[in-house]
């Protein structure tokens, strides 16, 4: 065994493919026993769930002055679907750390100590900046694009018929699970950038290098994921910019130090043949 080795241990153990699948098989039943129990607890309080993704709508219906703040289904099996997106939604938050608590036992014995502690920043930076997005969406992109919006209800309308906003129960929750999730899924790139500057595949100076084109790609990326307005597109294109440039600065902490390296050597060297 090498000193390198013995100074970073790996608590990996040579194992048939049988066994490495039976392994990934225990772990998938674990996440999905706690997926399962998660959902049937969200199911239970799917009506307090429901409430709480449609307080900003509420809210943006008042203050439009409509005293009717209610979503409406078309279809009799409409709602009860509804609840089980709800549902599986919550579930996938409750659950998340046992999922990630797996995953994590699955691929941590094939990993040095040293791979493990590079780790440990990204597996505590993820969840809390997909909720940082989600926060994001919830408390602030949603006042202002329902807002805008129903700022196109009108009570005559064109010719003297009104034009009244009726949002159904299942487009309204399918569209603000979209947004929660696109805005989380977007605030990991300081994680996902960080890891491939870890492991040499991009650099701080790359990613200086086509800041103008990521900036460009930040908007259409919005423009892609948000609802066609203005506050809502600008709402997630605004922090994909300042999360870019702070995978900049956290890239330059992680990458690999290759130019002092070479440098140090090059020294040697020199020494060497003096």
């Amino acid at each position: 065994m090498s000193e390198t080795e013995t100074e970073d241990p790996i608590n990996d153990k040579p194992m048939p493919l049988l066994d490495h699948l039976i392994e990934l098989r225990r772990r998938l039943l674990w996440s999905g026993v706690a997926f399962l129990i998660a959902f049937l607890v969200c199911y239970h309080f799917s009506a307090w769930i429901y409430a709480f993704l449609a307080e900003p709508l509420a809210q943006a219906l008042k203050g439009q002055g409509q005293a009717n703040t209610e979503l409406i289904f078309t279809q009799l099996y409409e709602a009860f679907f509804t609840y089980l997106k709800v549902a599986m939604f919550g579930a996938l938050f409750l659950s998340f750390p046992v999922l990630a608590t797996q995953l994590w036992l699955f691929v941590a014995p094939g990993l040095y100590r040293s791979e493990k502690r590079a780790m440990l920043p990204f597996l505590i930076a993820t969840p809390i900046l997909f909720l940082m997005g989600a926060a994001l969406a919830y408390y602030f992109v949603f006042p202002y694009a329902w807002h805008f919006f129903l700022s196109f209800q009108s009570p005559t309308g064109g010719g003297g018929i009104p034009i009244v906003a009726m949002p159904r129960v299942s487009e309204y929750l399918d569209l603000v699970m979209k947004l929660i999730l696109a805005f989380g899924v977007a605030f990991e790139l300081p994680v996902g950038l960080s890891l491939l500057a870890k492991v040499g595949i991009v650099s701080s100076k790359s990613l200086k290098r086509y800041r103008r084109y990521a900036y460009v790609g930040m908007f259409v990326i919005a423009a892609v994921l948000a609802p066609p307005d203005v506050f809502t597109q600008t709402g997630l294109a605004v922090p994909l910019v300042l999360l870019y440039e702070s995978s900049i600065i956290a890239a330059r902490i992680v990458e690999p130090k290759v130019e002092d390296d070479e440098d140090d050597e090059d020294e040697d060297t020199g020494e060497a043949t003096t």
